[in-house]
């Protein structure tokens, strides 16, 4: 083991992904399932995420999804990668996320993003439009002053049970995310690792212009990404092969359909184009052998300083998604070391 991926924490990050032949309820229930095995194994959190009126992603609401993984937990800290702020009102995240550090207390950790719906349809049925989001920087204000009791704009309102409880705020680096998260003093969620370049100048912009708070005094820069380890290199590409043939598909077809098989899509007769979008889809991840992607996290550590690791891992076959991670926490040291 690395001592450099040794003193890093690992954690991992869930978008409930739906699969051929699986409805979405069954997709939040392998959700719940997983984070258990995440817990098993040493990770040190699991978040899950939103995605509004998106096929093939049962994941919709986060808070709800993250209570009940937080219930079906015990140590593991669980979180939202994120909610997407300007879909909500700052009040009403701020109830919802006191409620869960109420009811799990010291395990509750609060992603923020600043996406909104990405269709107008979408936005339209949210309430919103596509310049909200550009109002992030005010609503993170309003909401973090909600948590500590010093917003003005209500005076004779209060968050309960959320204002005086300390739920640690982390900022997703979309946009202008990584230069709000340093004037905020917060830390900071940045991927992925397809993007080195653009991923290492939200690190340094982030760092250059911290502002230490009172939810953080230092920077603490978390690295998300896509991550696959299996016996070999080509198994470990097979755990890609679903979510990179549903990424291609939805961009040649305009749907984005379920998790398939990774060996009926191999038998695919693609079109040029479909084939094109999904080679592209299978490269810059971090995939391979134990000691490949090693070597490859050891370098997005050493380049970055990241503080901690969050890999997402969307594929069909769920026994090989479980064997990835234990291979996975094991290299880095955790309880899974001591697992065949």
């Amino acid at each position: 083991m690395s001592p450099l991926i040794g003193s890093t924490r690992l954690s991992f990050l869930d978008r409930s992904r739906t699969r051929e032949g699986h409805d979405g309820p069954q997709a939040l229930r392998d959700t719940v399932a997983l984070a258990g095995t995440a817990e098993d194994l040493g990770y040190h959190r699991f978040w899950v995420s939103e995605h509004h009126s998106v096929p093939g992603v049962a994941g919709s609401a986060p808070t709800v999804l993250a209570a009940a993984v937080a219930a079906a937990t015990s140590t593991i800290r669980v979180g939202t990668g994120g909610v997407m702020l300007p879909n909500h009102q700052p009040f009403v995240v701020a109830e919802q996320f006191g409620v869960l550090a109420s009811l799990f207390p010291g395990r509750i950790d609060m992603g923020l993003g600043r996406s909104v719906g990405f269709t107008d349809g979408i936005r339209r049925a949210l309430g919103r439009d596509k310049g909200d989001a550009a109002a992030f920087a005010g609503q993170l204000t309003e909401l973090l002053g909600w948590l500590d009791g010093t917003q003005r704009a209500h005076p004779q309102v209060h968050a309960r049970p959320a204002e005086g409880l300390r739920v640690p705020p982390f900022v997703l680096a979309t946009g202008g995310g990584a230069a709000i998260a340093a004037a905020a003093g917060l830390p900071l969620v940045v991927g992925d690792l397809r993007g080195r370049e653009r991923l290492l100048r939200a690190v340094e912009e982030y760092r250059a212009g911290f502002r230490p708070s009172p939810w953080a005094p230092e920077p603490y820069v978390i690295v998300a990404g896509t991550v696959a380890v299996a016996g070999t290199a080509q198994e470990a590409r097979r755990l890609l092969i679903p979510e990179a043939w549903s990424m291609a598909y939805s961009r040649t077809h305009g749907s984005f359909p379920p998790l398939a098989p990774a060996g009926r899509i191999e038998a695919l007769a693609m079109t040029d184009k479909e084939r094109g979008l999904f080679e592209d889809g299978l490269r810059g991840h971090l995939a391979g052998t134990e000691d490949t992607v090693a070597a490859g996290l050891e370098l997005v550590i050493e380049e970055t300083g990241a503080d901690e690791v969050l890999v997402t891992t969307s594929t069909y076959d769920r026994e090989a998604l479980v064997d990835s991670m234990r291979r996975l926490a094991r290299l880095a040291g955790l309880r899974a070391a001591a697992v065949s």
